[in-house]
C-alpha cells in the first residue's frame, strides 16, 4: 500500500504537538529529547516523501484561485 505525503505531514504534526504537551506537563528531559530527534528525523523523511511524491494536475496559474475568482479589467 502505497502512503500518501498526507500521512507523512499529519505524522509530523503530531510529533509537534506531542512534544509541546511534554514541555508542557514537564515530562523527564530524556522523552523530549528523544520524542526531538525522532520528530525531526521524521520531518526530513516528510520533506524528502513530499518532494518526490508522483502528484500532477492539470491546474496552471491562469486558473488562479478556484474559491475567488480572478477579476479581468
Amino acid at each position: 500500500m502505497k502512503l500518501s505525503a498526507h500521512f507523512y505531514v499529519v505524522i509530523a504534526t503530531i510529533f509537534l504537538i506531542l512534544v509541546a504537551a511534554l514541555v508542557f506537563y514537564n515530562a523527564p528531559y530524556n522523552i523530549v529529547f528523544y520524542t526531538v530527534l525522532v520528530g525531526q528525523a521524521w520531518w526530513l523523511l516528510t520533506v524528502y516523501k513530499v518532494l518526490v511524491d508522483d502528484y500532477s494536475t492539470k491546474k496552471t496559474f491562469n486558473d488562479w484561485y478556484e474559491d475567488h475568482p480572478k477579476i479581468e479589467e
